[in-house]
């Protein structure tokens, strides 16, 4: 039970006053840092500024708490704030609340299921292609607040393609005042961190673009003006049970899924990442756990669904962050903010939200990664990367990552049926040969075919093509090569013992490997060969066969 104990409890045992000190001031930047950009996730989600806040201080709080890595910090993340935008457009924020709860409870059976290790089989290109998807659509999205272009009238466009007609539109109402904030807003993301380190640039953009549009007293739409109404003080308890109906449940579930399979992806990479920045290893059974447990919790308190946070997990550990309370004290210091300083936020303006948007969708596109895959990748990568990545863009990640999974799946299945090989032998004689060392002198009506590979439903046709001649009393099948096998090829093997055995041929299988005989022998076919014609080794096979081939003369 290990596997699923927090990392807060093995930490605590060694746990200084000097590391305490480190953590707080840690936690305190990694707050200034998350503030910003929680505030516009939520914006760019669809729902309230608040609501990103919520999420990080519970979500937060409680992976830091509960989850398997030291320095993980967990809040809203860009890979969902399309997601999240589009169940909020379609179901509103019932649907959001019921397909996060949903997923927190599917992320919680994978860490008890003990999935945590199969996430990091997802192919790369997939990965690679729905990210760069996600930032395109992220970056489009923002593309109307960083403008300050009004849609007249009164368009709600959902998907990407939809942004970019209602954007074509509508570029008469273009705010130049908007866009001058929001190029300030970018400048100062670029070039603080050029000379500046320690305070994060996506802060003082906002205190900076706050007071130029306040003094000014410019024309620019604000998180005042766009959100009236925003609530300061505790997160409330906002669940209502009765909801949670048969229909809507069907109607939430592949959201559900799609959100707990990028959660789980997310936070186990940020974990991986954070691991070799600080010579550790997490356990991603216990942040699974954490994370849907996180999930569930935010959304009861009016937050969006959470993951690991890279960016804010590298942040926490630049700055000594050693241990979970680190990201306990980033979770309580923003809820500190919620309940005093909550009315400033809405001085922010809205281009300055967008402009650090665009640098969280340039940051985590991985351009870099995608071209070089692009340029190095067999041509079967290729398509899984384009096509996760149009789809992405064009549709949604739900139908992305179903057609991106598919097609990976029937592509490996498809090269992995071109590895597998039966090859016959022929008859050569060593002494007159020297270059068939490996073969032997086969007994006369003997065939021997060598089966290399893996033996699956993709690859098990090729079994059939082996056909005895006429003259042929022993047939052996050499499977030293042979890993596995699944229930076709073992249906398949039968039938061709069936054929051997109504044209008085003798099968004799050679060096079988422990988990082909389990399969064998669970399908009763060891039983129905008998023993006498399972042999440990080739030359065992053949001497078997010459004794067929004798007893068949007399």
């Amino acid at each position: 039970m290990n596997e699923f104990k927090p990392k807060l409890f093995s930490v605590m045992k060694n746990y200084s006053g000097s590391q305490l000190v480190k953590d707080i001031i840690a936690g305190i930047i990694v707050a200034i840092i998350a503030l910003p950009l929680s505030i516009a996730l939520a914006i760019a989600s669809g729902v309230g500024p608040e609501a990103g806040i919520y999420t990080a201080i519970v979500a937060g709080f409680i992976v830091s708490l509960l989850g398997g890595s030291r320095v993980q910090i967990a809040g809203p993340t860009a890979a969902f704030a399309t997601i999240v935008a589009g169940i909020v457009m379609k179901d509103g924020r019932e649907g959001l609340m019921i397909a996060t709860i949903m997923a927190g409870i599917i992320l919680i059976i994978m860490g008890i299921c003990r999935f945590g290790s199969l996430l990091k089989y997802i192919p790369d290109p997939i990965t690679t292609g729905f990210t760069a998807g996600i930032a395109v659509t992220l970056f489009i999205g923002q593309i109307k607040d960083f403008t300050g272009i009004v849609y007249q009238n009164g368009e709600k466009p959902i998907e990407t393609g939809e942004k970019v007609m209602a954007l074509i539109k509508n570029a008469v109402t273009l705010n130049w005042q908007a866009v001058m904030v929001g190029a300030i807003a970018l400048v100062i993301l670029i070039v603080w961190p050029i000379f500046f380190k320690k305070i994060p640039g996506s802060f003082i953009a906002v205190i900076v673009t706050a007071v130029i549009v306040e003094v000014f007293h410019l024309d620019v739409n604000t998180i005042g003006k766009q959100f009236a109404d925003i609530p300061a003080g505790l997160p409330p308890f906002s669940v209502d049970f009765s909801m949670f109906t048969f229909e809507n449940i069907r109607g939430q579930l592949s959201n559900a899924v799609t959100i707990a399979f990028l959660a789980g992806v997310e936070s186990l990479l940020s974990a991986v990442v954070a691991d070799s920045m600080i010579g550790s290893k997490h356990r991603p059974n216990a942040e699974l756990v954490a994370q849907g447990l996180g999930n569930m919790a935010s959304a009861c308190f009016g937050g969006i669904p959470a993951t690991g946070a890279i960016a804010r997990t590298a942040a926490n550990i630049k700055n000594g962050g050693k241990t979970p309370i680190a990201g306990m004290v980033h979770a309580v210091t923003l809820l500190i903010v919620v309940v005093f300083l909550m009315p400033y936020a809405k001085l922010i303006p809205m281009p300055c939200i967008a402009a650090i948007l665009f640098q969280v969708a340039y940051n985590m596109s991985g351009w870099r990664r995608f071209v070089k895959l692009v340029k190095s990748s067999p041509k079967s990568d290729i398509v899984v990367l384009l096509i996760t990545f149009a789809l992405t863009v064009i549709f949604d990640l739900v139908v992305a990552i179903e057609v991106g999974v598919l097609l990976a799946a029937v592509l490996f299945m498809k090269r992995m049926s071109e590895v597998t090989q039966v090859e016959g032998w022929k008859d050569f004689d060593p002494e007159n040969d020297p270059d068939s060392i490996d073969l032997r002198v086969l007994p006369e009506h003997t065939l021997v075919y060598e089966i290399s590979g893996p033996m699956f439903f993709a690859s098990a046709g090729k079994i059939l093509q082996i056909s005895p001649k006429e003259d042929t009393k022993a047939l052996v099948l050499r499977m030293r090569s042979v890993s596995t096998i699944d229930a076709t090829a073992m249906k398949n093997l039968e039938l061709l013992s069936e054929d051997c055995q109504n044209r008085g041929v003798q099968l004799i299988m050679s060096h079988v490997n422990e988990q082909p005989m389990k399969v064998i022998r669970k399908a009763g076919f060891y039983d129905k060969l008998g023993e006498e014609n399972f042999c440990a080794h080739i030359d065992d096979a053949l001497a078997r066969a010459q004794k067929i081939v004798t007893s068949a003369r007399k």
